[in-house]
């Protein structure tokens, strides 16, 4: 699904150089789940941001389905993303004047989608996720589990080939943290690829691999026994 080779993203000021990513060298195939680890200030948010295409590499390679992406404009980043990438966020980022239903089907505002499919793939993913009953209910009626479940159902919606977690269990406790990843797992399995940024060891249990990252380089990888 994707290759990078020799990646390195570096920021830059008037007075300070600092490099977020040094010579990055990842391959992700379809159908994996992959876990990515370090500490904070590793670099682990600016490769994910990198995958999704909403930052671009200092230098390096980055091919996704085939096609490089460094040469790309704006507006056709724009439309890989949508066309490809669902993102699932720490902070769920929903619309609390909306209902669950309407979050959802904001993923597909931009497609060329109608309503009544908007609606129905709208009800198909919420029901896949087990938040159908809670459609025409506020975010902040629901408690933090179920509002990342909503997060889960906008980010599927649109079928993407690949969604990218955001410490998709951080604002949440032990319990609705394990009921999302026991979710990411399932919708892993059903073929789903997922690349997610989590601190818990436990949480990256849950992947098929996982990339330990430090100071801004990949330091290994293992790949969960069958």
């Amino acid at each position: 699904m994707l290759q990078m080779r020799n990646l390195s993203r570096v920021y830059r000021t008037d007075t300070v150089e600092t490099t977020a990513l040094d010579s990055i060298d990842l391959d992700i195939v379809s159908g994996e789940f992959v876990a990515i680890m370090g500490p904070s200030g590793c670099g682990k948010s600016t490769l994910l941001n990198l995958i999704g295409m909403l930052d671009s590499p200092s230098s390096g390679s980055y091919v996704f389905n085939g096609q490089e992406v460094a040469g790309l404009s704006e507006g056709q980043l724009s439309q890989t993303r949508k066309e490809n990438i669902g993102f699932i966020f720490q902070s769920f980022n929903l619309v609390d004047e909306l209902s669950v239903r309407e979050n959802v089907e904001l993923a597909l505002l931009y497609h060329n989608v109608s309503a009544a499919e908007r609606r129905s793939r709208a009800d198909e993913v919420m029901d896949r996720v087990g938040i159908a009953h809670r459609a025409k209910h506020r975010p902040s009626q629901l408690s933090g589990g179920q509002q990342q479940r909503v997060a889960v159902a906008r980010a599927l919606v649109a079928s993407p080939k690949l969604i990218l977690a955001d410490e998709p269990t951080g604002n949440l406790d032990t319990q609705h943290g394990e009921e999302v990843m026991h979710m990411l797992q399932q919708l892993n399995a059903d073929g789903s690829t997922i690349v997610m940024v989590t601190h818990s060891p436990a949480h990256a249990d849950y992947a098929t691999r996982v990339v330990n990252m430090l100071d801004g380089r990949i330091l290994q990888e293992r790949r969960r026994a069958a």
